[in-house]
């Protein structure tokens, strides 16, 4: 009977083992997930939270609830996978990845017993919309994201490492043509590395810029530059998310 049962509720709950799609259970999770996450945005306007305190703390206090089920559920299934049998198997699960995400999630409500209003505990609870990324087919989406990443991991890396060198550069040559007459705006390497990020991610926020010929021409450059160091990673990822889709689809 527990057999039974555990095999019929891993079916239920782990994606891409339902015969056709996303299972019922899990259907009803994610609507769970998506209700939780509105309520956790309504509950940082303080007219709304102000207009009925209680109703929050218990609609958390019955997601909390959900959710630890469903995580404990979870735990008691994993045994259905080789990787996850046994005991060492189940410490396994519990530090996955999923695993973990979950259990961050649900947590800091438990620890606190939920008389903590915290900014981190309630950015903690979106943690909970990273398993949308997991259901139905975003499951095989992800997984393809993954493999992407893993297969090109060395040339991000790269990328990075350049982007990396390119922003510390540049604030030190607008360090060099700004710090004497902008003192307070670009007097040391690290206060001109708010100029560099917005300037080489082609934000420009405005609310710093040179005002020397020398400072607008280094400017001029490190904007250039900024434009291919951004596509850069996004040719890479694009590229090797389509190699990995095309495997897939040879599979």
């Amino acid at each position: 009977m527990i057999k039974y049962m555990r095999s019929y509720l891993y079916r239920q709950l782990e994606p891409g083992v339902w015969e056709s799609g996303l299972s019922p259970l899990n259907k009803t999770i994610a609507v769970l997930i998506v209700l939780a996450s509105i309520i956790a945005i309504l509950e940082t306007e303080v007219i709304v939270r102000s207009l009925s305190p209680g109703f929050f703390y218990y609609a958390e206090l019955l997601f909390i609830i959900l959710f630890s089920v469903e995580y404990m559920t979870r735990l008691f299934i994993a045994g259905e996978q080789p990787k996850y049998s046994g005991f060492n198997g189940r410490i396994r699960f519990l530090f996955s990845r999923w695993s973990l995400i979950d259990l961050v999630a649900i947590l800091p409500f438990i620890l606190t017993l939920g008389g903590t209003n915290l900014v981190v505990v309630r950015l903690l609870k979106f943690l909970r919309l990273i398993r949308l990324l997991r259901l139905g087919p975003m499951g095989e989406a992800w997984s393809l994201m993954e493999e992407a990443i893993t297969r090109r991991k060395y040339e991000l890396i790269l990328s990075f490492g350049v982007a990396g060198f390119l922003l510390i550069f540049s604030a030190a040559l607008i360090y060099l043509a700004e710090s004497t007459v902008q003192p307070e705006e670009f007097g040391s390497i690290p206060r001109s590395l708010w100029w560099a990020v917005a300037t080489l991610t082609t934000v420009g926020y405005g609310d710093v810029a040179p005002i020397t010929v020398t400072g607008r021409i280094f400017a001029g450059f490190s904007a250039a530059a900024g434009i291919g160091i951004v596509a850069m990673p996004t040719g890479i990822l694009a590229a090797a998310f389509s190699d990995a889709f095309q495997r897939r689809q040879r599979k």
